[in-house]
């Protein structure tokens, strides 16, 4: 048994990497021809377009590797249908829970390979991607918002811990991708929603443990009461060549604010959602990317489940070239209703959980609809 469970996994991994490395190839080729409109924006040329195209491949090997090992399941699996080798071997008494369990062992090597490349080598490379790109053409992550870009905050009684005492607004007319703050606002409010502060900073640079130092420092004070006669002449401004505050805010809180959700890792996906909560926004995008995160490399496993039945069509019933065709048209199939079901999840308020494991669900009940059927045939 451990010899034929060493020739599955030899013959379908090196299947499901020629696969993943062809559609690799196939999206580097697209995404290549589309920024070579970027070159000569600064000093973008044509071979940092390279980089940043190869920068982006595992975040491309993390979203194709369920449909890689589809097919290269498919394929494999087919070649030992038309080779007779899977009648010979279910000749021997190898029963389909024999071989669903072979290829589950399979299936989690795939699963913890696609795990780590999305939890921890995909969102670097495509952060590293971004800045790349961003610091040669010499633009800033948010000069695409008409106002700059704004976040929330609370303030609390003992820095990042405590009570809350308050609210504080971020406005920051731009964020650089090293992470320095240019023209920033901020705008503090108590626990009644009455502003008590405006401070205006030419700059402000994070020096860790949750410290901002701003630069040439305005504090407008507002007082605490509403504003009757003498509120005006209570006013006070101070002017200060540099400040720190103490904030929740990272830099990579507000990276995550121009991520895209389906490339974060479910570490950052977690602690963008609490600091949501915590502000008292909307969470329902994250938790349901959260949830995803988690799930999507265990898609692997229901389409491999998908690949067994093509094992028990022989030749006659179809020549491998149709049933690899069949296999693509499902796995872009699985692709669709995934992506289908996070924005109907998102829509309808669906629980995240839910949204998350149900198409997952749905296609390996019709990979178990399949195997029963060409069991009874």
């Amino acid at each position: 048994m451990k010899v034929l469970q060493r020739y599955f996994a030899a013959e379908i991994l090196r299947s499901v990497l020629f696969v993943l490395i062809a559609f690799l190839a196939l999206f580097a080729f697209f995404d290549l021809i589309s920024e070579l409109q970027s070159i000569g924006k600064g000093a973008y040329q044509l071979q940092h377009a390279f980089l940043y195209v190869l920068l982006g491949l595992p975040g491309y090997a993390y979203e194709l590797m369920p449909i890689a090992a589809l097919i290269g399941t498919i394929y494999a699996l087919a070649q030992f249908a038309s080779r007779s080798e899977f009648t010979i071997m279910r000749a021997a008494s190898m029963s389909t829970v024999m071989a669903g369990s072979m290829l589950a062992k399979i299936g989690l090597v795939l699963v913890l390979l696609t795990f780590l490349i999305g939890e921890f080598v995909a969102p670097a490379s495509t952060r590293m991607a971004e800045s790349l790109k961003l610091r040669i053409q010499g633009s800033s992550l948010s000069q695409g918002f008409r106002t700059g870009l704004w976040t929330k905050d609370v303030i609390r009684s003992n820095g990042t811990s405590g009570d809350q005492i308050g609210s504080r607004f971020f406005n920051v007319a731009e964020l650089r991708t090293d992470g320095q703050l240019l023209g920033v606002k901020i705008y503090e409010l108590d626990r009644e929603f009455h502003m008590t502060a405006l401070i205006v900073a030419d700059s402000a640079g994070y020096v860790g443990k949750h410290v901002w130092r701003l630069k040439n420092v305005a504090t407008t004070r507002f007082p605490s009461v509403g504003f009757e006669d003498n509120a005006a002449s209570r006013i006070t401004i101070e002017k200060l060549p540099s400040r720190d505050i103490v904030s929740e805010i990272t830099p990579e809180v507000l990276s995550v604010l121009f991520a895209d959700p389906d490339r974060m890792s479910a570490v950052d996906l977690a602690a963008y959602t609490k600091h949501l909560e915590e502000n008292k926004q909307g969470t329902e995008r994250y938790e349901i990317a959260f949830w995803k995160k988690v799930i999507y490399p265990f898609a692997i496993l229901v389409m491999m489940a998908m690949a067994l039945p093509f094992a028990y069509l022989h030749f006659r019933s179809g020549g491998v070239s149709l049933k690899i065709f069949t296999g693509i048209m499902i796995g872009v199939s699985f692709q669709l209703i995934n992506s289908l079901f996070s924005h109907l999840g998102l829509l309808n308020t669906w629980p995240a959980f839910v949204t998350a494991a149900l198409p997952s669900a749905l296609f390996l009940m019709a990979a178990l609809g399949a195997l029963l059927w060409v069991e009874r045939h």
